[in-house]
């Protein structure tokens, strides 16, 4: 079982337009609403292909009850934790090619009893389970040391941990030593510091935070695909995705997809393969729909144990 912690979901409105141009008034050809946040996407793919998760979230406002009310119908097994304020909605505009303009709202006041109930939730939620996966951003009200300390007692527990986030929560949560992290090019870039141009410099960075301590980590690279570094390997995985609609949750889909396969046993490079064909899937479908095993199977994977250090990555 995996139980996901989002501690700052929102609604996702998803928006489709023939183009994006600013300061017009546009008429939408789509709209749709999905729950939104980068835990709950990773728990939403997971049940969509059978493994069993938790996804633990703050629940307030009107748009909190909106919330549950999408979950619910996509069977997902959620823990609320109730907050005053109410949970945010995020807009993403989409253009026929799959290009996404995204404005994200801050989010709710979070008070440091919510704070401790939520990281209490967390752990509660956790009994029995193999990974605790936490997600995305950081409301106001909590400390950017909220995903190392959820680290340390998750680890003094004996549980495993992915981390998912950016800025500066990421960079703390790294001291904890995670077990894994599932950054993008651009974000691992802002965690060593410079510029990520080609796969030998990802891998490079990469094996510097496995040096440090951290057991995996997965880089997302959008068109380019994956990487995966460990102690043991180096490997890229690429899939085609034919018919881009919304890159929406394509990373948080790869990560589901690396964990539903490792926590059945499966080999690193099988994961990997499985992470790319859940985020290639997912940038076929609308919004921030998750796909399921139909989807996951149609695409094809290629997997290179020595990926070219020179390739230069899609921007």
């Amino acid at each position: 079982m995996i139980v996901t912690l989002t501690p700052n979901p929102g609604i996702d409105r998803t928006i489709a337009v023939p183009a994006l141009v600013r300061g017009s008034v546009m008429r939408a050809t789509d709209s749709r609403e999905d729950p939104g946040g980068k835990g709950l996407n990773v728990s939403r793919a997971l049940t969509l292909n059978g493994t069993a998760t938790k996804a633990v979230l703050p629940i307030g406002g009107v748009y909190g009850g909106v919330m549950l009310d999408l979950l619910r119908e996509q069977d997902i097994d959620v823990v609320p934790v109730p907050i005053a304020g109410s949970i945010r909605v995020n807009v993403a505009v989409v253009e026929p090619d799959g290009t996404t303009s995204k404005l994200n709202e801050q989010g709710p006041c979070v008070t440091a009893a919510e704070v401790e109930a939520l990281r209490g939730a967390t752990l509660g939620a956790s009994a029995g389970a193999g990974w605790v996966v936490c997600c995305g951003s950081l409301p106001p009200g909590i400390d950017d040391d909220f995903f190392a300390a959820t680290v340390e007692r998750c680890h003094a527990d004996g549980l495993l941990v992915a981390v998912d986030s950016s800025g500066e929560p990421m960079t703390r949560a790294l001291a904890a030593g995670p077990d894994l992290i599932k950054p993008n090019r651009v974000e691992l870039a802002e965690v060593v510091g410079r510029d990520l141009p080609t796969v030998g410099a990802v891998v490079d960075a990469a094996r510097a935070l496995v040096a440090s301590g951290i057991g995996t980590v997965l880089v997302s690279l959008g068109r380019d695909g994956a990487l995966l570094i460990d102690a043991e390997r180096v490997v890229h995985a690429v899939a085609h995705a034919a018919n881009p609609v919304s890159t929406v949750g394509a990373g948080d889909a790869l990560l589901a997809g690396y964990l539903h396969a490792a926590s059945s046993g499966a080999a690193p490079m099988d994961a990997l393969r499985t992470a790319v064909a859940f985020g290639a899937a997912a940038v076929g479908l609308p919004g921030s729909k998750m796909p399921g095993p139909s989807d996951v199977a149609a695409v094809e994977v290629t997997v290179v144990e020595a990926p070219d250090r020179d390739r230069p990555l899609d921007d």
